[in-house]
């Protein structure tokens, strides 16, 4: 499988693996009718504004394709949104299709994501989880520490999100 970096016209496949990776990943922890609403039309669109916008921001986006070309996979980072005092980079999402996890992809792409955030000298990272997202061992499995947490709505509920942290990204 191949990582590398997104490019505008992965627009619509990125949209594509967001919208099915959110069905499958938050069925049962954000409500079904939520789920069903989501609309591959407007997060292409998202997925367009950010893409074309990602460089000024110090956003940046990997992909990770299949055998056959298609992408399966995403990771996205950048600067941490609120500046917060300890952790200035953040793992922004990461999704796999779900026939594809559990093969190292969420490693590689999370990889990534570290090493360009070295690049642009932020060394330290967290990522926000829903507290029920069972991808909640994958980031302590990589070494994240969780650091806070906080109510948020979706979908006309209340769940509770933890931020993991990694204070030293280098090596």
């Amino acid at each position: 499988m191949i990582v590398r970096e997104a490019r505008l016209d992965d627009a619509s496949a990125l949209a594509r693996v967001h919208v099915d990776t959110w069905r499958t990943t938050y069925c049962g922890i954000i409500p079904d009718q939520y789920l069903a609403n989501l609309s591959y039309e407007k997060r292409e669109s998202s997925w367009r504004q950010m893409l074309s916008t990602a460089a000024e921001n110090q956003h940046f986006i990997y992909v990770a394709e299949n055998a056959t070309g298609q992408i399966i996979a995403f990771a996205n980072g950048g600067p941490e949104r609120t500046s917060d005092s300890t952790y200035k980079g953040e793992l922004y999402a990461i999704y796999i299709q779900a026939d594809y996890q559990r093969q190292g992809l969420g490693h590689r792409l999370t990889c990534s994501v570290v090493q360009r955030l070295c690049e642009i000298g932020l060394h330290s990272m967290l990522v926000w989880v829903l507290a029920d997202n069972p991808a909640c061992s994958f980031y302590e499995a990589l070494g994240g520490q969780k650091v806070y947490e906080k109510q948020i709505e979706c979908g006309g509920v209340t769940l509770k999100e933890l931020a993991y942290g990694w204070k030293d990204l280098t090596i």
